[in-house]
This record gives structure tokens, sequence and C-alpha cells, in this order.
């Protein structure tokens, strides 16, 4: 009887996740809020709260994690990595003083302590590759001059999680600052034992790994991912900066093989995982904080435009390239409900997940919104104000335009960067 009802339960999930996002797609935007509102809704205070396949979501939410780094992994080579980290790491920088420090900010102002205030910075900091890469290639920006600078940031942020994640653990496991620095220590080395061996013998590696069986590979990449991720959480380093590093190690024709046979997975498993935190989220404990995740969330939509702005203005791209790049980056979406998960299960603040519930929600759908209209709305102002300004100043003006428009033309980007953006969408991520 406890095995029929969890069938009937599991069931209803995936095919309730399935209808959501058939329904997202058909309107274009992203079903990472249909999902959390899923899990709201089968969650505890919920309309109909799940009893026997609560924990089978459990272990499914932690596949889906491990899953999400490994694929983003598989996206970037060692090389990458290392030329944008000697390239692009001021921009990397000023994104993280400019979206970090509101977070942090807004979790001291309402108490929360300093455990909190890391997290929640953690939160506002990170933007969803997922949705990004996939309003990019909707609006058809795939080869701007712009998508090169957009790209850098995200792959920077997601440098700064296997430093990030190992923090957060330590910090909500409660260990000392030596266990702490221990674990930092561990990971950092992980990292760049990894970054090393990808570097000098990624090609061994990729032919180890590699098998023109697509059921074989299937099986070594993602048990040796699995495995990987769980020897990392017992060094209390983290299973998903584990399975980041096993993406990474790979490359060439094994990680395009085994990126279109982990998709599918990935996506089930996401799914589940952003089902599972709205489960663990009480409905009736997301209006007190709607206000503050609502300011929060304009706040850091614009530190995110300024950062992107700026740092397309040091790319040396047109004025209104800088404007598609900061309006391109605001969206959050999958590690900021990751870094989230952390704190709700380790307990620590019991408004941080309804927070972080709302404030995704918000920014996930104004994401796309304000990629599409931040260039225009901007230009518009600037054109008024020129007008104001004199006949003269908007001559000038409507000819810096026309040269900007010129320059920000589209043009043929690296491979590596469409592939990239080709290979996600909204919901693998998200």
């Amino acid at each position: 009887m406890h095995s029929a009802v969890f069938l009937i339960e599991f069931g209803a999930i995936i095919l309730a996740l399935g209808l959501l996002g058939r329904f997202a797609g058909r309107f274009q935007f992203s079903p990472i809020p249909l999902y959390l509102l899923a899990g709201l809704a089968f969650g505890e205070g919920g309309l109909l709260p799940l009893g026997a396949s609560e924990e089978f979501v459990a272990i499914g939410a932690e596949i889906g994690v491990i899953l999400l780094l490994l694929m983003l992994g598989l996206e970037y080579t060692a090389n990458d990595l290392v030329s944008n980290l000697k390239t692009q790491y001021p921009a990397g920088l000023v994104d993280c003083a400019f979206n970090a420090l509101p977070g942090a900010i807004a979790a001291l102002l309402m108490g929360w302590g300093p455990v909190a205030a890391v997290v929640l910075a953690g939160v506002t900091w990170i933007s969803s590759s997922g949705v990004i890469a996939k309003v990019l290639n909707d609006l058809g920006r795939v080869g701007n001059r712009e998508t090169p600078v957009i790209l850098s940031i995200l792959v920077l942020e997601d440098l700064a999680m296997a430093i990030y994640l190992p923090i957060i653990t330590a910090l909500l496991a409660g260990v000392g600052w030596a266990a702490g620095s221990l674990t930092l220590a561990i990971a950092l080395g992980a990292a760049g034992l990894v970054l090393f061996l990808a570097v000098r013998y990624g090609r061994l590696i990729s032919r180890f790994v590699s098998s023109d069986d697509p059921e074989k590979l299937l099986l070594v990449v993602l048990g040796l991912t699995i495995l990987v991720a769980g020897i990392a959480q017992q060094l209390q380093v983290s299973a998903a900066v584990g399975a980041f590093l096993v993406g990474i190690a790979l490359s060439g024709e094994v990680a395009e093989g085994a990126h279109s046979l982990l998709a599918p997975l990935r996506d089930l498993f996401a799914a589940v995982f952003f089902v599972f935190f709205g489960l663990h989220t009480d409905p009736a404990s997301i209006p007190p904080v709607l206000l503050p995740a609502l300011a929060l969330a304009v706040v850091t939509a614009l530190t995110k435009i300024a950062s992107g702005y700026w740092a397309a203005r040091r790319a040396q791209v047109s004025v209104k390239g800088r404007w598609r790049a900061g309006g391109a980056l605001v969206a959050r979406g999958e590690f900021s409900i990751v870094i989230a998960g952390l704190a709700v299960a380790a307990g620590i603040e019991p408004s941080l997940g309804p927070l972080a519930t709302a404030y995704v929600l918000i920014l996930v759908i104004v994401g796309p919104l304000t990629a599409r209209y931040t260039e225009p709305i901007a230009v518009f102002v600037g054109g008024r104000l020129a007008k104001r300004r004199g006949p003269a100043v908007a001559g000038v003006a409507a000819e810096a335009a026309e040269a900007a428009e010129a320059a920000a033309a589209p043009v043929p980007g690296p491979r590596e960067a469409l592939e990239s953006l080709d290979g996600q969408d909204a919901g693998d991520r998200s």
C-alpha cells in the first residue's frame, strides 16, 4: 500500500512538472517560478501535502544539484577558465561587490546575524546562467559584441562558487576557524589540482572515460560524478563543487556526448530540486517577507545593470551594448536557490527560505524583461535629456547613437560560446 501511494504521488509530481514546463515553453518564459509554486502547493501548508514520496524527492533534489553543476562544468574547458580569470577578474570583483553587499547588508539590518548575511550575499550575487542563455538565444544576441562579456561574468561567478560553497558549508556546520580554514584549503587544493590535471592531461582523462557506446559513457560519467561528489561531501567540501570539477576535467567529444546524454536527466532532477525547495517553504511565510524581497530585488536589479554596464564599458563595447549587457544579467535562479537550500537545511534562519523564494520568483520573471527593455528605455531617456540640452547636443547624441548601433552589430562569437548558449535553456539550470 505504501509503495502504491509513493508511485501515485511521485507520478503526479512528474506529470505536473511536465505540464508546467510545456506551459512555460508555450509562452516563452522560464519554468522556475512554476516549479517553485508547485513545491509550495505540495509542501507543508500547501494544497496537497506529500507524505510517502517526500524522502525520495529529497534524494532526487540532491542528484539534481549534482547534475546542474556537472553540466555547468562540461560547458567550459580548463583553458577557458584560466583565460577568463586572467582577463576578466576585475569585472568579477565589481560584480561581487555591487551585488553581494546588498544581500549581506539586508540580512544584517533584519538582525539575522553574520552567517545568514554571508548566505544572503550569495543569493543576491549569482545570476542564472540558464535563464540568461535562453534569453540571449531567444533575442538573437548570441553573436553580439557584449555577449562574451556576459559569458565571462557568468563563468567567473561559477568559478567563485567553487570557493564560496565550501565556506558556506563550513559556516552552516558551525565548525571553528581552524576546521573551516582546512575545509577551504582542501577545496582550493582540489580545484587547483583538477584544473592542473585538466590543462595538462585533459585528453588522457577524456580518453579514459570515452566510449562509443552511449550507455557505457552515461554510466561511467554519471557514476564518476556521483562518486566524486560523495567524496567531496565526506571531506566537508561540497558535493556540487565535486561535480563541477568533474565536468571541467572532461573535454572534447566526451564532454559533448555526456552533455547530450545527461541533459534529460538534468532537466528531470533539476525540476525535482526546485519542487523540493518549495516543499520546505510554508506559503504562509512568504507574505511577511514579500516587501523586503521586492525591495532587495529592485536594488540588486539596478546593481546588476550597473556592474554589467561597467564590464562592457571596460571591454570597449558600445553604449547600447553596455545597457544590453547589464539588463541581461538581472535574472537569478538555480544558484540562489541552491545556496538558500543549504541554509534552510541547516535551519539557521526560518525567514531566509521564504525570502529567497520570493526574491527568485520576482527576478526570474523580471530578468527577461530587463534583458529586452533596458537598452530601449536607456536610449529613450538619453534622447529626452539630450533634447532638453539643446539641438546641438541632440545632434551629437544622434550621431553617437548611430555609431553605437553600427558598433553593436552582431559579430561571429567564439564557437564555444555559441555551443554553451545553444546547449542550455531556462528549464535546465532553473
